[in-house]
């Protein structure tokens, strides 16, 4: 079965970086999009930034420049670099995979399947 394992959150001052990792297991990577989502204390599941099988990306509009999704196909591992923290930014990151054909990469009904997610919390 499909199994999405996230790492590398943690706590960092606001100007700060973390790399954060999705282990994928149970099916061939690199076929299916993904995306990392967030979720902050009180609010609703975002979309971050999302990875199409074939390579194109989709940000959320205020994180593109600060943000960076990645994956290495050999490592079966799906990777967000978050650069340039800011306390807003404090949420726990999910990954997501199985995108169902013709739904946006950023919205969170379009993804089959999902980690536990990691906590990311950034001081001022």
């Amino acid at each position: 079965q499909v199994r999405l394992v996230e790492s590398g959150g943690g706590s960092v001052q606001a100007g700060g970086s973390l790399r954060l990792s999705c282990a994928a297991s149970g099916y061939t990577f690199g076929t299916e999009s993904m995306a990392w989502f967030r979720q902050a204390p009180g609010k609703e599941r975002e979309g971050v930034v999302g990875i199409a099988k074939f390579g194109e990306t989709a940000y959320a509009d205020a994180l593109e420049g600060r943000f960076s999704i990645s994956r290495d196909n050999a490592k079966n591992t799906l990777y967000l670099q978050l650069n340039s923290l800011e306390p807003e930014d404090t949420a726990i990151y999910y990954c997501a995979s199985h995108r169902v054909p013709g739904r946006s990469l950023l919205e969170e009904s379009s993804y089959r399947f999902w980690g536990q997610g990691t906590q990311v919390t950034v001081s001022s």
